[in-house]
Parts: structure tokens; C-alpha cells; sequence
């Protein structure tokens, strides 16, 4: 079986800058609040109108193909992963081909939120082990910012996440022991309304016993009623605790997993690529493994939590900055709504 590898990579985020102090225009928060809960300094609004997710996308996938040395025409398979996409349906792939001037490939997308990108990497390692596609455009791409709750109510949660996108070109390699050396996925639905965006839905209520402190008031199927706003249940809610307590188990898990597969230990790895969830998530992953400070990426502090686009603006930030060289051992590792996570280890 052959082995694949990431011919190419490539990032953008939007040129709006937004701080901590910039949000007190909002909301009933501080510099130090963000800080102290995330880490996080600033992030990237996308512009309100002409910049969507999948123009976002198309930007990072472009310099991904540039750098993978192919042309547009050369892409046999899209995978786009998203947890914002541009409409209901359909799904970002199909408008990226479409704004790319692409062939007739096949287009996917993944609805796996923060681990979105580990599953979209996994699919398209199977794809090109198998020698079903040569070159496959993986991206992760998100516009969180049109759909937060940006009042003092909402500030757990807006205050954490960004817009950007990134993507990478895999490819097929004869070289031995390069390239991806494995991908390992996982899920456990039973707190899936633990991070959850309940509407716009399908449901008719069906799930409304498992929705914590839903109001008293008529569900509307599908409809975003004025309550719904008021009220604050049309926009993304989190447990933070919740998800911070299985987070901190997970992730170390899966890449044990991950390292155990191939025989290898924590201190092999050469460097560490966590979704950009939490930087007080990705500390406590680093003192639970025992890694070095140098060992581990962080970037949440300037782009927030970019939830499927974290990893490849990460991994790519990386790479730019020389921290990832040919031979060395990157771990992806990410965990999110659903509940869903994952890892890759990639020998470079």
C-alpha cells in the first residue's frame, strides 16, 4: 500500500484584527478576563459582507497548490471541512470547485467541528493509500463571527473563537516511513448538547430533554423565532467545564494511541500541533505528556479558536517559522463538539 504525504500547505486569515479590549465595546469583559480563561490576545473577523468561508478557503487553497507544485486541474478529490459553511446546503466543497474553475471531482464535506480537519486528513490518507486520488485538497475554513452572541450573555463563548482557513494537498509518497504514518478517530455522542448550536434544526424538540435550562416556549422546528434571539438558544452554547474535563482526557489518549501504533514515545515527538481550543488546554496536554515548551504549537493567543481551520493555519505557521523540518515528527491531535477527536502523526 502506498503512503501519503502533505505535499503542500497553505493559510489566510482576514485583515480585521479584534483584541480583547476591542470586544469591551460589547460586552462586560476585560483584557485580563480573556486572558486569563484562553490566553487568547486577538483574533480575525471576517469582513461582513464578500468574505465568506469558502472564499476564505479558496485563498489558503491556493497557496497550497502552488506549493505542492500542481495547478488547479491537477485536484482529483476536494474534503472541506466546516462547521460555519456558507449555506445550509449545500455544503462549501461544490463552492470552493465552483470558485477554483475546478473539474468534475468529487467534493466532500465534514461536519466534525474542532476535529474536523484530523477526519478530513484521515479520509484523504485512505484515499491516496489506496491509489483512488493522487491529489487531494483537504481545507479547514471558518467565519464563526457572523453567528456569535456578542453581548455580555454570550461573552463564554464569543470571546474564544476567530475566522481563518487553512489547507493542505496530499499526495502519495514511495519514500519509506514518511509521510502520514497514521490517523485515529473517535466519538462519544452522549454529551453532544454539552457544545452544541441548536438551531437552525430538524429536530421538533425531540431532543429537548437533553438541552440544559431550555425556556418554556413552542419550538418552531426549523424557525429562528424572535425568542429564540432574545433568550440567547439560536446562538452556539458550551459547557465549559464540561468540555474542558473530557478534553484534558481525550486529547492525551489519542495521542498515546497515536505514538503507540508506530512504536514510538512522547519524547519522539518533534513537535506537537494542538487544535487551538484553549491555550489552558494545550498547557495542561504539555505538563500531562511531559513535554518542552518548544515541543508544542500555539497560535490561539493572535487567531482565537479557529475550530476546523486551527490545525492547518497552525501546522502551516509552523513550517513558515522552520519549527517543522524533513524527518521530523508532527502530532495533530484535536477534540470537540460531538463529543469528537482524533489524531494524525506525520513523519515530514
Amino acid at each position: 500500500m502506498l503512503q501519503s504525504k502533505i505535499a503542500g500547505i497553505g493559510y489566510y486569515v482576514p485583515k480585521n484584527v479584534y483584541t480583547n479590549n476591542d470586544l469591551t465595546r460589547f460586552m462586560d469583559t476585560s483584557d485580563e478576563w480573556i486572558q486569563e480563561r484562553t490566553g487568547i490576545k486577538e483574533r480575525r473577523y471576517a469582513d461582513r459582507i464578500g468574505e465568506t468561508t469558502t472564499t476564505m478557503g479558496v485563498e489558503a487553497a491556493k497557496i497550497a497548490i502552488e506549493r505542492a507544485h500542481i495547478t488547479n486541474e491537477e485536484v482529483d478529490f476536494i474534503i472541506f471541512a466546516t462547521l460555519s459553511p456558507d449555506y445550509y446546503f449545500p455544503g462549501c466543497a461544490v463552492l470552493l470547485q465552483r470558485e477554483m474553475g475546478m473539474k468534475e471531482v468529487g467534493a466532500l464535506d465534514i461536519r466534525n467541528q474542532c476535529s474536523g480537519f484530523i477526519y478530513a486528513l484521515s479520509i484523504a490518507d485512505q484515499f491516496v493509500k489506496t491509489g483512488m486520488y493522487k491529489n487531494v485538497l483537504v481545507v479547514g475554513s471558518e467565519k464563526h463571527s457572523f453567528a456569535l452572541d456578542f453581548s455580555t450573555r454570550g461573552r463564554a463563548v464569543s470571546v474564544i473563537f476567530g475566522d481563518g482557513a487553512g489547507a493542505v494537498v496530499v499526495q502519495p509518497t514511495a519514500e519509506d516511513g514518511k509521510g502520514i504514518l497514521s490517523t485515529h478517530l473517535h466519538s462519544d455522542g452522549a454529551d453532544a448538547e454539552k457544545l452544541a448550536m441548536y438551531y437552525p434544526g430538524a429536530s421538533s424538540g425531540i431532543w429537548l430533554d437533553k438541552i440544559p435550562d431550555w425556556p418554556d416556549q413552542e419550538l418552531g422546528g426549523l424557525l429562528m423565532t424572535k425568542e429564540m434571539l432574545e433568550d440567547g438558544t439560536a446562538f452556539p452554547n458550551m459547557d465549559g467545564q464540561a468540555v474542558f474535563k473530557k478534553a484534558v482526557v481525550k486529547f492525551p489518549e489519542v495521542i498515546h494511541e497515536a505514538l503507540a501504533k508506530n512504536n514510538l514515545k512522547t519524547s519522539d515527538i518533534s513537535l506537537l500541533i494542538p487544535h487551538q481550543a484553549n491555550l489552558r488546554i494545550s498547557q495542561f496536554i504539555q505538563k500531562t505528556l511531559g513535554l518542552r515548551e518548544d515541543q508544542v504549537f500555539n497560535n490561539i493567543q493572535k487567531y482565537g479558536n479557529t475550530t476546523a481551520a486551527s490545525i492547518p493555519i497552525a501546522l502551516c505557521e509552523a513550517w513558515e517559522e522552520g519549527k517543522i523540518k524533513e524527518g521530523d515528527l508532527v502530532c495533530l491531535a484535536a477534540f470537540g463538539a460531538g463529543f469528537t477527536w482524533g489524531s494524525a502523526l506525520i513523519r515530514w
